[in-house]
């Protein structure tokens, strides 16, 4: 397979979401922000944010393999590895089902289900890398200083007429605060809902081992899967929707759906 050039690998929906991205502002607001409270001149507190911003698009370069879905565990923060390293192992369990079957229909029809299970398993992996990154950025925000540096600006200011850079660290200063609410209640929402799917991957097991003895019904347990990875499809895509939602006046971040 034909290695892809940096600027094919630049172009890609992944950069462009992260471009625009939530996370990407928070990275620019929190480093302008710290810039404007250290007495930087307003150009430079701009730039130092930008250079945080370029980082965030540049680690979203994809490199040139194409097989990233699933990362080394140590690599994830919890509860996000919990969350995928469970589904996993749920998978592999339910191939050992599988193994146990005599070759025949039955035996080819669970193969196939195990092809779909493994998008769910990658799908789990998504989910959970985009949690940790979320959880991450989240984390770079010293949320409770930024509180107090608010307060502290509003009462400073009062009723009165706030000066230029006063006026810049208040703006900064509240859609850091903002942007991190958000995203925080994006990381919750998300991980409350992979842990009731991955809660699925250890029923829709016991439904396999009453299939392969012949007392369940394969296409229901078909139809389970299926229905289990188009969830899990659906809350990644609320994932990368959420990030691609941008930080202006009005819009609000996707929810996961319920």
């Amino acid at each position: 397979m034909a290695r892809r050039s940096f600027r094919d690998r630049f172009f890609t929906p992944r950069v462009a979401r992260a471009i625009m991205s939530p996370l990407g502002i928070v990275l620019f607001g929190a480093g302008a922000a710290a810039s404007i409270v250290a007495g930087l001149p307003l150009v430079a507190a701009a730039g130092i944010g930008a250079g945080a911003w370029a980082g965030r698009v540049l680690a979203a370069v994809p490199g040139d393999d194409r097989n990233q879905a699933r990362v080394a565990p140590k690599q994830l923060s919890e509860p996000w590895r919990s969350y995928a390293t469970q589904a996993e192992e749920s998978k592999r369990r339910f191939d050992r089902v599988v193994a146990s079957v005599p070759e025949g229909p039955l035996h080819d029809r669970l193969q196939q289900l195990s092809g779909r299970l493994d998008d769910g398993v990658d799908e789990s992996w998504r989910i959970a890398r985009r949690g940790h990154e979320i959880g991450a950025a989240v984390g770079q925000i010293d949320t409770a200083s930024a509180e107090q540096e608010l307060a502290g600006m509003r009462q400073r200011v009062g009723d009165g007429q706030p000066t230029t850079a006063e006026a810049a660290t208040i703006t900064a200063l509240e859609a850091q605060l903002a942007s991190a609410s958000r995203l925080l209640t994006l990381a919750e929402g998300s991980r409350d809902r992979l842990r009731l799917l991955d809660a699925r991957f250890d029923e829709l097991l016991a439904r396999t081992v009453e299939v392969s003895v012949g007392t369940g019904d394969s296409e229901l347990l078909g139809n389970d899967v299926d229905g289990l990875v188009s969830e899990l499809e659906a809350l990644r895509m609320a994932m990368d929707e959420a990030d691609r939602a941008t930080q202006v006046p009005g819009s609000t971040l996707a929810d996961p759906p319920s």
